[in-house]
């Protein structure tokens, strides 16, 4: 048993993390802003003796004592990460030097929660570990992009300089149950816009790609490079390889949903990538990872989910 901290643990990809940990039996505690984060994401785990939540930004310091760390704090969606971006930029670097701090001061062991934006509108497909990214410093997603590169550029300095026991994975896009309804992403979207019977928003002419895993694949996948030998940082591309269009997704969610929404067109929003698609080469030989939950499967969870949110 460890004492493990989450950050941003009551979000989407956090409080499935959280769960996982306490089924392992760890003592979690899991600290979360709500600015995105939502209580009942993690109001089954409230009493459960092995879970502790604490209301805290990670822009300002924290002083707790704990083995591993978990650094996931940071809005993830357009919607939110723009809707303050100074706050965002802060959230990840700010974030990061704090529990970098925290993880120096205890000689624990730290993985950031970084992802494939650090990449950018590709030139390299599919994206491997070693490709620098294509990004626009000044762009209206730069707060993110540009906040997460950093965030990891102060990972490695603290590993070269401080031999900090660092982990660094980089989240491509992830779905299922727990995703914010509202976020902008398009898995949301589609599947709200659909149940809804609304117009299904497609932004471009619908051929650029994405590639979706879904969250237990991710969870297992942070799980194990948390664990790996010492030394071994990443950073490592995790994600479902399987890429598809905006059309292709929209289509399977109808089928799915039914119902007789349209599909309408509007423009391509500012440095949007074309394509996103992981080469998880390095995941499988160092983690004997990859995803085993096809797109057909996990939407049908994640429909069954946004529909009883819905009728909620």
């Amino acid at each position: 048993m460890q004492r493990i901290l989450v950050t941003g643990g009551a979000g989407f990809l956090g409080s499935h993390l959280c769960e996982r940990l306490v089924e392992q039996g760890h003592d979690v505690l899991c600290v979360d802003n709500f600015f995105t984060g939502n209580k009942q994401n993690i109001a089954h785990l409230l009493s459960h003796p092995r879970f502790e939540l604490m209301r805290h930004d990670v822009t300002f310091p924290l002083y707790v004592e704990v083995d591993r760390i978990f650094n996931l704090a940071c809005p993830a969606s357009p919607v939110h990460y723009q809707h303050d971006p100074v706050q965002t930029t802060k959230t990840s670097v700010h974030g990061a030097i704090n529990m970098l701090g925290l993880a120096k001061r205890l000689d624990a062991r730290i993985l950031q929660a970084s992802t494939s934006e650090v990449y950018g509108d590709p030139e390299v497909h599919p994206q491997q570990e070693g490709y620098w990214g294509r990004v626009n410093p000044i762009g209206i997603r730069s707060c993110y992009d540009e906040g997460k590169r950093c965030a990891e550029t102060l990972f490695f300095d603290y590993f070269r300089q401080h031999q900090l026991d660092i982990k660094v994975v980089r989240i491509f896009n992830t779905y299922g149950p727990r995703m914010h309804p509202n976020d902008g992403r398009v898995v949301s979207n589609f599947i709200v816009q659909a149940l809804r019977g609304d117009d299904i928003t497609i932004y471009g002419d619908g051929s650029q790609t994405r590639s979706f895993c879904y969250v237990d694949d991710l969870i297992e996948a942070m799980g194990r490079m948390m664990e790996t030998e010492r030394g071994f940082t990443g950073p490592v591309n995790i994600g479902n390889p399987g890429e598809f269009s905006m059309l292709e997704l929209a289509e399977k969610v109808l089928a799915l949903v039914g119902g007789r929404s349209r599909l309408v067109f509007q423009p391509l929003p500012s440095d949007d990538p074309k394509q996103r698609q992981p080469d998880i080469a390095l995941a499988r030989e160092k983690l004997g990872w990859e995803p085993r939950i096809a797109l057909e499967d996990g939407l049908k969870e994640t429909i069954s989910y946004f529909r009883r949110l819905l009728q909620a």
